[in-house]
């Protein structure tokens, strides 16, 4: 038991010793290692800083220029933005004066039929001004619905025998005969009887002498221009003014109805027109029955003749008929020959074969 407790110390002695002598060649090579891991380390910090400053600058030469395309591409765009935006605006702007320069014209063109309105009103105040602005009214729409000059239908400035002129006379067909036109204004009174502003009385006044210069007019077409034997039984009055046709409609129905009775028919610019026009019509129509029986005689004519020709055609196909079937019959014939000759032709062809 001694011996093995004696060998255990020898044992821990002999460790004690070799620790120590491998402790002092750890210290030394320690020692040798920390120099050599110094300069490495110095010269691989040193490599590692040349490194990272060179990759640095590729890294920032890399986004310098990723920036300076990605800011040519942000500038290209603004550009091409602000090109359009300019082109836009450029338009707007150009359209915008045009129609300044519409919008003044008009203006000018607004002045001008302003000045042409009291110059229309200064003339219409005068009673022969206003009586030549009917009848060219009236000239206007007779020469637009049965053309201009047409005397053959109306005629302008029409003498009667009993010494008077009618403005214009429609010669329409039986049994109406010549109806006379007269063009009539009675427009001061109106323009006072309509007028807001002035007084009550005044209105009233005008309106009682507005109905008897309409009642004068019709008295003078119905006396002048209804003359039994030359003109039809009825006139018509034409007043140049779809006012005052108007105000004689709604108001005044009993001044239409007093022109009834003298025979005396009240027209506007509208109403004579769709009078006109049916007169057209109406002469159209009588026209086209005037020569009726004479295309009708034609027609007869003309179905004679297609009879004759049905007859003369008829015949001409039978003649067909029968060359046809004479040429049949040669077609036959000549069949018939053909194949005889052919026949005559082999016996040849044989006879010959049998000399030989």
């Amino acid at each position: 038991m001694l011996e093995y407790i004696i060998l255990i110390g020898i044992i821990i002695i002999i460790i004690l010793l070799i620790i120590s002598i491998s402790k002092n060649i750890n210290e030394s090579n320690i020692t040798e290692r920390l120099g050599k891991l110094e300069t490495t380390s110095v010269k691989e910090m040193s490599n590692f800083k040349i490194d990272i400053i060179k990759t640095m600058n590729e890294d920032f030469n890399n986004l310098n220029e990723m920036l300076e395309y990605r800011l040519t591409v942000i500038n290209e765009k603004v550009n091409e933005r602000l090109d359009e935006n300019f082109a836009k605006t450029n338009k707007t702007f150009t359209n915008i004066l045009e129609r300044l320069s519409k919008i003044d014209e008009a203006q000018k063109k607004i002045d001008s039929l302003s000045t042409d309105i009291v110059s229309l009103q200064s003339i219409l105040t005068d009673k022969k001004t206003r009586g030549i602005f009917g009848e060219v009214n009236l000239n206007h729409i007779l020469t637009n619905i049965f053309g201009e000059n047409n005397t053959r239908i109306y005629q302008i400035q029409y003498p009667f025998p009993n010494n008077t002129i009618a403005d214009a006379v429609i010669f329409a067909p039986k049994p109406l005969g010549t109806i006379a036109i007269d063009s009539k204004f009675p427009l001061e009174n109106y323009r006072t009887m309509v007028d807001r502003t002035k007084d009550k009385l005044e209105r009233v006044n005008a309106e009682r002498q507005f109905k008897i210069d309409v009642k004068k007019h019709i008295d003078a077409i119905s006396t002048k221009y209804i003359i039994p034997g030359i003109t039809s039984s009825q006139a018509i009055m034409f007043l140049p003014a779809e006012a005052i046709f108007a105000e004689l409609n709604a108001y005044h129905t009993e001044l239409i109805e007093y022109a009834n009775k003298k025979r005396v028919w009240i027209t506007s610019p509208t109403t004579l027109m769709s009078t006109l026009t049916v007169i057209q019509v109406i002469l159209k129509n009588l026209e086209r029955d005037k020569y009726s029986s004479i295309i009708h005689e034609e027609l007869n004519k003309l179905g004679t003749e297609f009879s004759r020709y049905k007859e003369r055609w008829n015949k001409l196909t039978r003649s067909i008929e029968t060359v046809n079937k004479d040429i049949e019959n040669i077609n036959i014939t000549t069949d018939k020959i053909t194949k005889h000759f052919d026949s005559i032709n082999s016996v040849e062809i044989k006879d010959k074969d049998y000399i030989e």
